[in-house]
């Protein structure tokens, strides 16, 4: 089968379809002959070295993807071959075939096509369990989210939204309409402006914050939560060292929470999954939320992909197609 790899850290020079034998699933998974994957910013860090898989997983990249379900492992009940379906994964997606545990794999949302859905798993996932699980964000709260024009940002204002929550967030000039459209209250420029004072001057204060900055972000994010917010960190793009004024967030009585989602057990994905189903996938059969796609790509033409994701040029997801 073709499959997507990197033969050594570096730009998008170094990614190569190489021909990979087929997986066989093991007991508790299923083989997906996959539709489209997802291309995430996780995959560009592991390209240049920077996010190797945990011990075991495949090196071929990919952490989602959408397709049919061809066969089945060892006491696998829930799903048969030629089932429509989309999955997490911890590598592999970028390939014509993966092999996944049944629990990270859910049949698609009515409603939503197939390849579409390949935009979905990574994003609903890491939105509903950082923000909603962790974050316990609740109707009438206020949440702060960076990037919002990223694949992550746009899932999570429209599930914010739908659940009653206030939305700001940081984006570019250019890509600000598109947040507003989504439903974001506040999207804040965060090239021009300080995001600590423009929510100061529009008497906001967060009471979940998402970032995906790090270090370079954490006073400031601490600076803008209410009493007994959350700052939920799951990205490291500002750096991974910051002074934390402990002072301040005794003061608010908040908390700083940072988590992943690859390495994690396959049975705490597998209940972030099925929570995740249970609570989104009706929002995206009633068209109240979408996936928000950029731009779909032959696997060909990964390194495309790529470059797009990197040059931050896309609103939503970037989608390879087999």
């Amino acid at each position: 089968m073709r499959a997507v790899v990197a033969g050594q850290p570096g730009g998008v020079e170094v990614l190569e379809v190489v021909d990979r034998p087929i997986p066989e699933p093991g007991p508790g998974e299923v083989l997906v002959k996959v539709t489209a994957a997802g291309v995430n910013r996780a995959d560009l860090l592991q390209r240049r070295g920077f996010y190797d898989p945990p011990p075991g997983a495949t090196d071929v990249l990919g952490l989602e993807c959408s397709g049919d379900v061809v066969a089945v492992g060892q006491g696998v009940t829930e799903l048969q071959p030629g089932t429509h379906v989309c999955a997490l994964l911890t590598g592999g997606g970028y390939a014509e075939y993966v092999a996944v545990p049944v629990g990270q794999v859910a049949t698609i949302p009515q409603g939503v096509s197939l390849h579409d859905s390949a935009a979905l798993m990574e994003v609903a996932a890491t939105v509903w369990s950082n923000v909603f699980m962790m974050g316990k964000l609740q109707a009438g709260e206020t949440l702060l989210l960076h990037g919002g024009a990223s694949g992550i940002g746009t899932m999570g204002i429209q599930l914010a939204k739908a659940f009653g929550a206030t939305v700001v967030t940081t984006a570019s000039a250019a890509k600000a309409d598109a947040c507003r459209a989504l439903g974001a209250d506040l999207v804040i420029d965060y090239r021009d402006e300080d995001f600590v004072e423009r929510m100061k001057a529009e008497g906001l204060r967060a009471d979940v914050v998402l970032d995906i900055i790090g270090a370079k972000y954490l006073q400031q994010n601490i600076a803008v939560l209410n009493t007994a917010g959350r700052l939920v960190v799951i990205g490291m793009q500002g750096g991974v060292k910051g002074e934390l004024d402990l002072g301040a967030l005794l003061a608010k009585r908040a908390a700083v929470m940072a988590t992943s989602l690859r390495a994690r057990p396959t049975a705490e994905k597998s209940a972030i999954v099925s929570a995740m189903v249970a609570q989104v996938w009706p929002l995206l059969a009633d068209g109240t939320v979408r996936p928000v796609i950029h731009a779909s790509h032959p696997l060909e033409d990964v390194r495309l992909a790529h470059q797009e994701v990197e040059d931050s040029s896309h609103v939503g997801k970037v989608l390879l197609t087999l």
